[in-house]
């Protein structure tokens, strides 16, 4: 599928904001990128658009994901930020001429709430990556990895050892996200399964605690208990109480997954951080953690 879904130069891409607004001359360095790439970037009415926190009210940002939706001349929708707002739109939006006109659908964060539907209940694979407005504060590897995926090559990983690594070796379809957004979607006809899946988690700027709560909300929602590995981007900018929880963000969810016999991977570079290295979700993967590297490799 992500042959079916590789872009080539002279390609159209669309850039909108699902969630919270930004100045158009935050995306001018991304600009650049994409066209020296090759790519043509068309910018929908949401880039500059400002509804309070939002980039344009509701309807705004659902007519402007829905166009480049159903535009088949547009190869890859990328969202140009994260922040909040996806989630209030996904219930308006027509898959049909997505489904007739697959594309890539690309970033992170907020963007779970796309990913997980289109994984879960079209099953087709999305790209999660860095966005538009960090661009410039991304590693070359960041950016070089989102190139070979939007051009259909599928990237491979050797990360250094973490201290709370699980060692093994397994293999399954990647999916996942945002913690905080994953733990929304539970109970929602938007939810997703995760059984026989590796399944991705990083987030930022949570209390600690509350990290623990959404853990042990996917654990009784049955949403650990048939992974068949599990893999820890950035959990950064952390925050605690003035008694402390007394574990950290990644001893928290170890805690969750300790007794179970699946590879388990810390600190992988994405997510919420300058390295956010590009993931095809609803790809199958090779993910072998041992004592001295973790592999993670496309199959």
């Amino acid at each position: 599928m992500s042959g079916r879904l590789a872009l080539q130069e002279g390609d159209k891409i669309g850039i909108l904001s699902t969630a919270r607004w930004l100045d158009k001359s935050a995306v001018d360095f991304a600009d650049q990128i994409f066209r020296s790439w090759g790519l043509v970037p068309v910018y929908g009415k949401t880039i500059e658009a400002r509804h309070h926190q939002f980039a344009g009210d509701d309807e705004l940002r659902r007519n402007d994901l829905q166009q480049f939706l159903d535009d088949a001349a547009t190869r890859a929708v990328i969202c140009a930020r994260g922040g909040y707002g996806t989630i209030r739109i996904i219930d308006k939006i027509d898959f049909t001429g997505f489904m007739n006109h697959p594309k890539w659908i690309c970033g992170f964060s907020d963007i779970t709430v796309l990913h997980t539907h289109i994984n879960d209940k079209l099953g087709l694979p999305t790209l999660h990556c860095c966005m538009p407005v960090t661009f410039e504060k991304n590693s070359p590897e960041a950016l070089d990895t989102l190139k070979q995926c939007l051009f259909g090559k599928m990237p491979s990983y050797t990360i250094g050892p973490h201290v709370l690594n699980k060692p093994g070796k397994t293999s399954g379809e990647l999916v996942g996200g945002n913690l905080s957004l994953l733990y929304s979607l539970l109970g929602t006809k938007f939810g997703y399964q995760t059984t026989d899946k590796i399944l991705f988690l990083e987030d930022i700027d949570e209390y600690v605690y509350h990290i623990d709560r959404m853990m042990m909300s996917l654990k009784l929602a049955g949403k650990l208990r048939h992974i068949k590995g599990l893999v820890v981007g950035g959990m950064n900018d952390m925050k605690d109480n003035a008694v402390p929880f007394g574990k950290t963000a990644e001893e928290i969810i170890l805690e969750y997954v300790k007794e179970m016999d699946i590879p388990v991977c810390f600190g992988f570079p994405a997510g919420h951080i300058d390295d956010n290295r590009a993931l095809v979700f609803k790809k199958k993967i090779q993910l072998d953690v041992s004592g001295t590297a973790v592999h993670l490799n496309y199959i």
